[in-house]
């Protein structure tokens, strides 16, 4: 009898398993049919939407297959389907935004603020400071951040901007011979000398000394990331390694790092010090600590980290190497390009520089902050430059609910571009959208405008939080160049080859022209 009960006792258990084990079938099948049900969804809604047809299951995958030259133009090449379009690569698919009513709805979500998970490959570098950072994270950094460019703090940084847009001049001098050259890079260096001292109160002297070991690895970690976010064959961490590239990143991320905690460092014991006898400090010393200045934005980091109640050094180090990422390679665009046009725009050069002769006259006093605001014509030559060639040619979100545009719907969980540079080129916002003309600035025709057809340093609650310090620096290297030379470019804007990247920039630099204004 005992072998028939334990054969009953193993048909039990065999039945119990059994069941067990089709009830876990079902769950699972269940599971995927759910999640097939919702994906067959969001391909319909996605497919309702305009875009290329691309191959059978590879979509458009193939058009990356090419330059950086050639992929931002295709990018931009769809845009002309809609304000908004759709793109398969594969599995995965890309929306596209470029009209004004697009923009709007995306850029004021609440929601909808989560970059893109391209933006996961600055996380060593940056971890998640203001850029990468969402959630409550993103809104105490930003709330923490805003006063540090309060306008009468950033009025503390002219001096700043002007004696390193001095020694660009000096640098420049050499080379006002009417022979061209690239100038794109010496202008990176001036920029990234103004915000290393401007927002770590650290000198790295890059104009003088080009090939330092912290601005090799600053100019060469730009390079990997934006390789690696457009090649994405370079996505997975073993091709990444396998190619050789990761001991590369690392190497330069270990000089990043050492740079910035060591900064923090010293100034953390300058703030100890200061505070304790802010009578008998050094000059230097005495902007730190409740003396008569401080630095704006690293000791505003260091007051609310004193015992690292609110920021930790890490913390600190994740808004620093932001600042320096964001604040470097943006405003130096930016200059180029301002110089670029003013070189193919040889009467509306002439213009500012009527302007600026009215303000400085034969003087070659710095520039102070009531002289930026008198350089109105001036302004709206830099925001015309950022309306055709945008420092930042687009970014993405990751959409965390739909976004319903014009009765089209766009589900979470997708990727959207805001094409920045399409979205300035729409011929309804800007009439002859290709034509360089700085009066689309004055107060009268902006007001005819969408409000949402120009936004340079994005908008809505994630706009950029520097772009009043950006403008002020824009003015003051300009105006420095402008008042000593006179600038010539000789190449097209329908010849220059655009690398569409994080940062808009022109394949083999920018050759232009200096002569002194003097001849």
């Amino acid at each position: 009898m005992s072998w028939l009960r334990s054969r009953t006792e193993w048909m039990t258990d065999h039945g119990v398993a059994t069941t067990l084990a089709c009830f876990a079938f079902t769950l699972l099948a269940g599971f995927l049919i759910t999640k097939l049900i919702k994906r067959r969804q969001k391909v319909w809604l996605l497919d309702q939407l305009p875009g290329p047809k691309g191959l059978p299951l590879l979509g458009c995958v193939l058009e990356v297959a090419c330059d950086n030259v050639e992929l931002f133009r295709r990018l931009n090449s769809h845009c002309d389907m809609g304000g908004v379009v759709r793109v398969w690569y594969g599995p995965e698919v890309l929306v596209l935004l470029s009209s004004p009513r697009a923009a709007e709805v995306m850029l004021t979500s609440q929601k909808n603020i989560d970059k893109s998970n391209l933006y996961q490959y600055l996380y060593p570098w940056l971890g998640t400071g203001l850029l990468t950072s969402t959630g409550s994270k993103w809104h105490s950094r930003r709330k923490l951040l805003t006063p540090a460019f309060h306008f009468t703090i950033l009025n503390d940084f002219v001096e700043v901007f002007s004696r390193q847009s001095s020694k660009l001049v000096s640098k420049l001098r050499g080379k006002a011979n009417g022979e061209p050259f690239d100038i794109f890079p010496i202008i990176s260096l001036c920029t990234l000398d103004i915000i290393c001292e401007a927002a770590m109160g650290r000198t790295v002297n890059s104009q003088d000394e080009e090939d330092s070991e912290y601005v090799r690895a600053v100019k060469r970690m730009n390079y990997l990331l934006h390789r690696r976010m457009l090649k994405v064959w370079q996505h997975p961490d073993f091709m990444f390694r396998l190619l050789g590239l990761k001991k590369e990143h690392d190497a330069c991320l270990e000089v990043l790092h050492k740079f910035s905690r060591e900064t923090i460092r010293e100034r953390k014991r300058l703030y100890s010090e200061a505070k304790k006898r802010p009578q008998e400090c050094p000059e230097e010393e005495r902007l730190l600590g409740g003396g008569k200045k401080r630095l704006a934005f690293l000791d505003l980091l260091l007051e609310a980290s004193e015992d690292g109640k609110v920021l930790s050094d890490e913390d600190i180090r994740e808004e620093v190497d932001t600042f320096m990422f964001e604040g470097h390679d943006t405003t130096s665009s930016g200059i180029n390009w301002a110089l670029y046009f003013m070189g193919r725009n040889p009467e509306l050069q002439a213009r500012v520089q009527e302007e600026l002769d009215s303000i400085f006259g034969d003087s070659d006093r710095p520039a102070t902050m009531e002289d930026l605001k008198q350089m109105k014509y001036l302004e709206n030559c830099i925001k015309e430059s950022h309306r055709i060639l945008p420092s930042v040619p687009f970014f993405g979100r990751e959409l965390n609910e739909d976004l319903i545009i014009d009765n089209q719907r766009v589900p979470a969980g997708v990727t959207v571009l805001l094409m920045i540079f399409k979205l300035h080129r729409n011929a309804e916002q800007f009439p002859d959208p290709d034509r360089f003309d700085p009066d689309r600035f004055l107060p009268e025709n902006v007001a005819k405008r969408h409000p949402f057809a120009y936004v340079p340093f994005s908008a809505g609650p994630r706009n950029c939080i520097g772009q009043r310090f950006a403008m002020m620096e824009e003015k003051v290297a300009l105006s420095s160049v402008l008042r000593n030379f006179k600038v010539v470019s000789d190449i097209p804007e329908s010849e220059l080859q655009l690398l569409g990247e994080l940062i808009l920039r022109p394949r083999g630099g920018i050759p232009l022209r200096l002569l002194p204004r003097s001849t």
